[in-house]
């Protein structure tokens, strides 16, 4: 039975796999070429990067995130973390946000595991690209923590607590 037949919420990804769970290995290429990008173009160019992959390539998700709502947003995480491997993750809904609270994040989890050098600000990837994308669909994210667990909280705009400070974001070890 392929992935397609075994999600509820199969739609709710901008692709179409038919495999059980990712590929944990595109972990080592998030992690390198984050620290690519950094080392050779700066941070900027990183930040930018980020922005528009938010905006760009989750330009699926965040258009029914602006139709379907908190709901939407929950359904979407729900599913994707049901395909990461090794992910622990619980995504509530209420009526003011949807919360996800990561107790082993899939992406930090492997590359400890294989002894990789984490970039040190992987983690903030998860802000800059979830915000440019919420925020098309006139949502917001905020997260805490970081360095393979987190709590973060997809609000609409205009009920959103105080603006980001990344130095909530763990930097990764």
């Amino acid at each position: 039975m392929g992935w397609m037949e075994k999600n509820s919420a199969a739609d709710s990804l901008p692709y179409h796999d038919t495999k059980p769970a990712g590929y944990d290995g595109f972990y080592f290429a998030l992690n390198a070429t984050f620290r690519f990008i950094e080392k050779t173009k700066g941070r900027a160019v990183l930040l930018s990067f980020w922005q528009e992959h938010g905006m760009q390539y989750m330009a699926p998700i965040w258009q029914k995130w602006k139709e379907g709502g908190l709901p939407a947003i929950a359904t979407y995480w729900k599913s994707f973390f049901s395909h990461e491997p090794g992910a622990e993750v619980e995504v509530v809904q209420n009526e003011e946000c949807v919360e996800l609270t990561i107790s082993v994040c899939p992406a930090i989890k492997k590359l400890r595991e294989e002894k990789r050098e984490i970039f040190k600000d992987y983690c903030q990837h998860c802000y800059f690209v979830s915000e440019a994308g919420a925020k098309q669909a006139g949502h917001t994210v905020r997260i805490k923590g970081g360095n393979g667990s987190c709590h973060q909280a997809f609000y609409p705009v205009n009920s959103a607590p105080e603006p980001q400070c990344l130095e909530n974001i763990t930097l990764a070890q």
